[in-house]
């Protein structure tokens, strides 16, 4: 099992904590990464951790990929490899239409059908063979739609890639689950229960099985796991149920929850309902409230050391299945990041 840390937090400063980072880092972490909403971006911290740091690798979880060309996210993606010697790891997402088109002024488009049109031109930019075209529903290359002056011409990048830079997605929709294992390194969902990959199987099989010669040797299942170390179970439990409340009801239109969607897949569908309709009412605490501790246990670490070193087992046997190849931990406590590197490294 690989250890990973969300070593950049989103909200009003940009809190990147390199001394935890380093300590991670000594004690045989593999990753550590960024994220962006509608206020810092992820390029920017992760170039800070990168300069910062020796060993561990940085990844973007996420890059918004509407907010950029493919082109722009492989010349960022080519250029921090480059600098740290192949320690950049490429994390993109869709976002959501909230975002995409209320913040960057973009159409949100096919988000599947984006995702493979993106990576497929990165690969080709990143590899070099030939210059680059492109005639897709989301990406043409060169540009010849509206407005285009029919001057643009393929171009090959002066930058010679040769490092190798994994490409992850944020997926939990079975679509997108499905593209990620079809085009992608690996992928990272938002959460996960490490007894029920069977959310996830059907979809990365059929994305294997349209990639090809594909398996879970090559491909990573990624999930971000929140760490609380406390004496009081239900007090570490707090800041989680208002960031699953938070997702579950309210990021993204009633209709369009992708996360709401991916916790009745968790069997959890009338706690999500409740928490959705609790959320969209305004009653923000009675949400929060509301997402039950079964959840958050199945999903997260919360709790006095022994007890979390116990549900550890339950992540070490999904590893064991290869169903999870690395834990990515939204932890600053240094004794909780100390204490899961012992049990998993």
């Amino acid at each position: 099992m690989k250890l990973g840390l969300i070593g950049a937090n989103i909200g009003r400063k940009t809190n990147v904590n390199i001394e935890v980072i380093r300590h991670a880092e000594n004690l045989g972490y593999d990753s550590v990464w960024t994220a962006e909403a509608w206020g810092s971006d992820a390029v920017t911290p992760a170039a800070w951790m990168l300069a910062l740091t020796d060993k561990i690798k940085v990844g973007t979880a996420i890059m918004q990929m509407p907010a950029r060309t493919p082109a722009m996210a492989a010349m960022t993606a080519m250029s921090l490899a480059e600098l740290s010697g192949g320690r950049f790891i490429v994390g993109l997402g869709a976002s959501g239409p909230q975002v995409i088109e209320g913040w960057h002024g973009v159409p949100y488009g096919k988000p599947v059908t984006r995702l493979k049109e993106y990576v497929q031109i990165m690969k080709a930019i990143f590899a070099r063979e030939a210059p680059v075209t492109f005639e897709g529903s989301e990406y043409h290359l060169p540009y010849n739609g509206p407005g285009a002056t029919g001057l643009g011409k393929p171009l090959k990048s002066i930058l010679h890639c040769e490092e190798h830079i994994p490409i992850f997605a944020a997926n939990i929709t079975p679509k997108g689950v499905e593209a990620a294992a079809e085009v992608c390194d690996g992928f990272f969902p938002i959460w996960m229960d490490p007894e029920k990959f069977s959310v996830f199987e059907g979809p990365i099989k059929a994305g294997f099985a349209k990639a090809g010669d594909k398996d879970m040797s090559q491909f990573e299942v990624s999930p971000f796991v929140t760490v609380i170390m406390g004496d009081d179970v239900e007090k570490c439990m707090i800041p989680i149920r208002g960031n699953m409340a938070l997702y579950i009801g309210g990021m993204g239109a009633r209709d369009r929850n992708f996360y709401n969607n991916y916790a009745k897949a968790l069997g959890f569908e009338e706690a999500a309902i409740k928490i959705q309709d609790l959320f969209l009412s305004g009653k923000r605490d009675e949400a929060a409230a509301a997402v039950p501790a079964e959840l958050i246990d199945a999903c997260h670490l919360v709790g006095p050391a022994d007890r979390i070193r116990d549900r550890l087992q339950r992540w070490k046997e999904a590893d064991g299945k290869g169903h999870v190849a690395s834990m990515l931990l939204g932890c600053q406590q240094p004794e909780a990041l100390a204490l899961v590197a012992e049990t998993m490294l």
